[in-house]
């Protein structure tokens, strides 16, 4: 693994009101993994394999016992996200959605297992 820190971080606004510190890169070999952590101590992986990342753990496994539900957000320009969700801040997510004008088309966290 390689870190990078930004210092100081480089601040954007990718939509009015809304400013993003972009801290650093974290450079993964396949193989590596970092663990993202809460301020309240909820954890989310992210993993390097060959062909790409595994960029969250499983959905209705890992991250749901972590507290957090998973969505498939459009936003308004068409562009589809995948949003990890702490299942304490719905509200905020709610807020969030409806001030930047986006529909969550499923949650992912709840689809039956086949």
């Amino acid at each position: 693994m390689r870190l990078a820190e930004r210092n100081p971080p480089r601040v954007f606004e990718p939509a009015p009101g809304i400013a993003i510190s972009d801290c650093g890169d974290v450079e993964l070999r396949p193989d590596e993994q970092v663990t993202l952590v809460t301020e309240a101590g909820k954890r989310m992986d992210v993993a390097a394999r060959d062909f790409g990342f595994y960029a969250t753990p499983s959905v209705n496994g890992r991250l749901k016992s972590e507290g957090f539900k998973t969505a498939l957000v459009r936003n308004a320009r068409g562009q589809v996200y995948v949003m990890v969700v702490d299942s304490d801040r719905m509200a905020d997510f709610d807020r969030y959605c409806a001030s930047e004008r986006q529909t969550v088309l499923e949650w992912l966290d709840e689809r039956p297992l086949d």
